[in-house]
This record gives C-alpha cells, sequence and structure tokens, in this order.
C-alpha cells in the first residue's frame, strides 16, 4: 500500500457529522511513481467508539421445577453513531471524508419457559 506525502501542519480533526473531511487533506498529496511518501503509515485514528451493551435479566418461579426468563439485551444501548475511519485513498474524491457508520441501537427481548 502506498504513502502519501505529508506537508507538516495542523490536522484540524472536525466532527465527522459536518460532511466536511475529517482532517485537513491539503496537507496531503499522492507520492512521485515507484517511491514512497513522507507520511507515515498509521498516522492518525479515526473516530473514537463509544459503545455499551446491555442486558436485563428476570426469572420467575411458576411452580417447582418451572421457571419463566425474560431477557432484554440491547447493543449500542445509548445510541452513540461509531462512526467508521475516514476514506485514506488520496486519489479518491472523497479521501478524508468519514462515509459510514455502524448500526445504531439494537434491542431484542425474549421469553423462555424452562422445564
Amino acid at each position: 500500500m502506498d504513502t502519501p506525502n505529508f506537508t507538516p501542519g495542523s490536522l484540524n480533526i472536525t466532527d465527522p457529522r459536518s460532511g466536511r473531511p475529517y482532517f485537513n487533506t491539503s496537507l496531503f498529496s499522492p507520492e512521485a511513481l515507484g517511491t514512497l511518501g513522507t507520511a507515515r503509515r498509521r498516522f492518525f485514528s479515526g473516530p473514537g467508539l463509544n459503545n455499551w451493551d446491555i442486558a436485563l435479566l428476570k426469572d420467575t418461579l411458576i411452580k417447582e421445577g418451572m421457571n419463566l426468563e425474560f431477557r432484554t439485551e440491547l447493543f449500542n444501548a445509548f445510541n452513540h453513531a461509531q462512526f467508521l475511519l475516514p476514506d485514506g485513498n488520496v486519489n479518491n474524491a472523497t479521501f478524508g471524508r468519514v462515509q459510514a457508520a455502524s448500526s445504531p441501537r439494537i434491542m431484542q427481548l425474549s421469553l423462555k419457559l424452562l422445564f
């Protein structure tokens, strides 16, 4: 994988929700053919994660040897946006833009009879 040339300066990290590039893309340019660019690999990381998964469980005794289990599971319980990494290809028109996010909150309920 090729690495672009990097001109030192402030990356000016922005909010991925803005639709603008996540970082200052003018600091990067394609490298000359057959050479490696001046930017180091894994230069910086993308937007962070804030993900909470929660499960609640309630067992109810119906009679001896018979239980009813109610379960609620929430994935990304607080519904924080989990943005994916920005486009890292300096030759793309979408270079530096965050194009997608992970799934929103997912909730499931279950009821199980144990005997």
